[in-house]
């Protein structure tokens, strides 16, 4: 087991939802990382648990299509070490031997950093899985029409 301190309050969880459109035969699948407060591993991987459940959800899409996103498990739950503050380390990564032209292409300028890109629309494309009723509503505290 890793190493839990008696104070460690914060975990990492890893969440791994499938989204299934009617008629589509393509999945979507979102990785959502999550903070999760616990008191014990058990208690984390629990919460975790229940937040993947939650998400759970069957709705329409835009496109009068019938949207399921289904909890499929955790990809990994981690342990927080630091305070939740300003620098307190989340998570990281170890590699060892990494050659400079590796380490050079690990770097993101700061206009490539997913932060300072500009919102794409929606390619039609690809599987369309946003909510309907939340698009309506949307709409209405606009002002908007959908049709």
């Amino acid at each position: 087991m890793a190493y839990i301190t008696d104070n460690t309050k914060w975990y990492i969880a890893e969440i791994i939802m499938e989204c299934q459109i009617e008629d589509d035969p393509h999945n979507v699948v979102h990785i959502n990382i999550v903070l999760v407060r616990a008191d014990s591993p058990e208690e984390a991987f629990e919460k975790a648990e229940e937040l993947g459940r939650d998400g759970e959800s069957h709705d329409q899409n835009t496109d009068g299509k019938i949207v399921t996103f289904k909890y499929r498990g955790l990809r990994n739950l981690l342990v927080v070490y630091d305070e939740l503050e300003h620098g307190g380390e989340l998570m990281f990564e170890e590699e060892i031997g990494v050659p400079e032209e590796d380490l050079q292409a690990m770097i993101t300028s700061k206009p490539k950093l997913a932060v300072f890109q500009e919102r794409q629309s929606r390619d039609p494309s690809r599987p369309n899985y946003g909510s309907k009723e939340i698009m309506d509503e949307i709409n209405r505290m606009i002002g908007g029409d959908m049709s």
